[in-house]
């Protein structure tokens, strides 16, 4: 029986319960189970550290991709590396929103949720939405595990639970019955539970095996044992939900109507990996990343180091000054530098970021934005690093900053800067964040032909000895010095932190000649405004509210003003992807509207810039709970603010 959904957020509701189906011999069967076809779904599995949950997600995200559904993902790890088993503090999860429309967001409530413990389950139910699929591990539900996690009494019976559809399914007997005659430990048998809870919610979405299989055959080649327990417990997982007379429904979420071509599913950080990949070939330079490892930027790292092949040189040096004094050099030596960290170690490179301004070598920075202040939350979203991006060196140190709005623009965004970044000549800082870092969505592979070539102009060698001297800070009409590379006839040239005089690069004290080159370095990224495109507005283009977002709030803001519109408000949306210099005609999008509203996972650091820029009265929605916006905080402050309320920062229990 398949009966059809409407509306994007009708969720998952129980099918209508009917008579059981009669096999052809005449005898009773399990009760006929219907297919609920569904727009979309919100799944998150979660567990302990150990319990595979990022896998299982992954997993189930490559899956759906296969199966031509649109997807967003929110991995959620656990900020302690070794945080005591059955812990709060250890909890790790995956979100996966997949869907047969166009979506921009792991979803705001989640209609199914596997907790393999009562740690998970404590500290995830408050996203379930009402009436929505609990399924849980009933074999960690103890005594033990249950007082470990802060109840007084077991969940399960004490009628807590009771507005959810709870499975409570004997997943580690099981999975341990499913492998019992493999010769594995126990402990080893227990690690094969996330296969169990994959191929059980597989079957619940009606999602196919063979991905999965191929994954296991291809991981385990050389584990023949290993590799059967976990084809088994997915297997017992899919078999369970499809003989259990305890789910009466399956769910099915057709394929998107996607615009045609090749796709992938990619993370904001391999997307910054491969888009610096193709900036350094489309410009003719060696890319090379010089970083020290931090969460959440080392992935960048990581990709990066598996494609010497194609000319990358990645180091990880010992911290973040030699990361960026490193970056330097390289860019100094021609090549394409780069260096990536987060806000602690952005905080240590600045001195070395304003050496690049001062030199004004065309370099990179990749700040993947986490919690603060100091180690905060590591694992954490936020996007509190703006000002520090902007502001954060000591003297007058402009410099270009762009923001990523979705993991499939990271690709987009560094190849953006690195444009910039040699049109210019000058160090551009790219801002990520923990949410797009780890987050993931289908990406439409381009084609290499159809990227535009990025150009460096290269000095020609002077190999005349009466030439005129060669300038190092002679301008064109951008204000841009030339990038002569060492070893160049006739090019020899001296660079440095101290004051300089324009033109000839020699150290200068004059008051006068400080003034002008702090006037030419800072109108130089003033002149950037020039060379980018206008700021667009998405729905309506003037009226009574404008949704001003940046970064990874992007996604929600779009889908929270397309609900507002179809519910009648007169609301628009711009996105900005640069935020320094502004788009030259922000100014002209601010004045079209009666009242702006800015979105921010901060306490204001965007609307502090536009107030002080444009003296308009901006007015923030502020989350700074380590978690992006969901669509509804959104939705209800634009309500909030066309009735003349007090527009609230989200409930912190949100």
């Amino acid at each position: 029986m398949i009966r059809s959904e409407n509306g994007a957020d009708a969720g998952i509701q129980a099918a209508p319960s009917g008579p059981e189906a009669a096999t052809t011999n005449g005898s009773t069967a399990h009760p006929a189970k219907s297919t609920v076809v569904l727009e979309s779904a919100t799944v998150r599995f979660c567990g302990d550290s150990g319990d595979g949950m990022q896998l299982a997600g992954t997993q189930f995200t490559n899956t759906s991709a296969l199966m031509g559904n649109d997807i967003a993902t929110f991995p959620d790890f656990p900020a302690e590396i070794r945080a005591p088993r059955g812990t709060r503090a250890g909890v790790s999860g995956f979100q996966i929103h997949f869907a047969s429309r166009e979506i921009f967001t792991p979803g705001d409530q989640v209609d199914a949720l596997v907790a393999m413990n009562p740690a998970a389950l404590i500290t995830n139910l408050p996203d379930l939405v009402k009436g929505g699929i609990l399924i849980v591990n009933k074999d960690e539900f103890d005594e033990k595990g249950v007082k470990q996690a802060g109840y007084f009494n077991s969940p399960l019976h004490d009628g807590s639970l009771d507005g959810y559809r709870l499975f409570a399914v004997e997943m580690t007997k099981l999975t341990r019955a499913a492998v019992a005659d493999l010769g594995l430990s126990t402990k080893e048998g227990d690690r094969c539970r996330n296969f169990f809870s994959m191929g059980l919610v597989f079957w619940l979405f009606d999602r196919p095996l063979d991905p999965t299989l191929r994954y296991i055959d291809e991981k385990f080649a050389k584990k023949a044992d290993v590799a059967e327990a976990n084809r088994r417990a997915l297997r017992a997982g899919f078999n369970y939900g499809e003989t259990t007379d305890a789910f009466g429904d399956q769910y099915a979420v057709a394929p998107a109507k996607l615009p045609p071509g090749k796709y992938r599913n990619i993370t904001g950080n391999q997307a910054l990996a491969f888009g610096l990949m193709m900036a350094a070939e489309r410009s003719g330079r060696q890319l090379v990343l010089s970083s020290y490892p931090i969460t959440p930027a080392s992935d960048i790292l990581h990709e990066l180091s598996r494609y010497k092949n194609f000319d990358v040189r990645a180091l990880q040096v010992e911290d973040e000054i030699a990361a960026i004094t490193a970056s330097i050099g390289a860019a100094f030596g021609g090549a394409m530098a780069v260096t990536t960290s987060s806000g602690p170690g952005i905080a240590l490179k600045q001195e070395g970021i304003g050496l690049a301004v001062m030199t004004e070598l065309p370099l990179l920075v990749i700040n993947v934005q986490r919690g603060g202040p100091s180690t905060g939350l590591p694992t954490k979203t936020e996007q509190a690093d703006l000002l520090q991006a902007i502001c954060g060196r000591n003297g007058e140190c402009p410099m270009p900053v762009v923001a990523a709005k979705s993991p499939a623009d990271c690709f987009e965004i560094v190849q953006e800067a690195w444009r910039i970044a040699v049109r210019f000549m000058t160090p551009v800082m790219v801002l990520s964040d923990g949410y797009l870092a780890n987050g993931s969505e289908p990406w439409l592979i381009p084609k290499v032909s159809d990227l535009p070539q990025i150009p460096i102009p290269r000095p020609a060698p002077r190999l005349d000895d009466d030439a005129e001297p060669f300038l190092p800070y002679a301008r064109d009409e951008r204000l841009a010095r030339p990038w002569a590379v060492p070893g160049t006839p006739g090019l020899m040239h001296r660079i440095g932190g101290l004051e300089k005089q324009d033109g000839t690069g020699n150290v200068n004290y004059e008051p006068a000649n400080h003034q002008h080159m702090v006037n030419v370095r800072a109108a130089k990224v003033a002149l950037v405004a020039r060379d980018i495109p206008p700021l667009e507005v998405e729905g309506n283009q003037s009226g009574q509210l404008l949704v001003l977002s940046w970064g990874g709030t992007y996604g929600s803001c779009a889908t929270a003003v397309r609900h507002a519109i179809a519910a009648g408000y007169s609301v628009g949306h711009a996105h900005l992807r640069y935020l320094n210099p502004f788009p030259s005609n922000l100014k002209d999008v601010l004045g079209r509207f009666e009242k702006v509203l800015i979105p921010e996972l901060n306490l204001g650091q965007l609307r502090l810039l536009v107030r002080a820029e444009f003296l308009v009265d901006a007015i923030g929605l502020n989350k700074v709970q380590g978690k992006p916006f969901i669509i509804s905080e959104i939705v209800d402050a634009i309500r909030n603010l066309l009735s003349n309320q007090t527009v609230a920062a989200p409930a912190a229990a949100r």
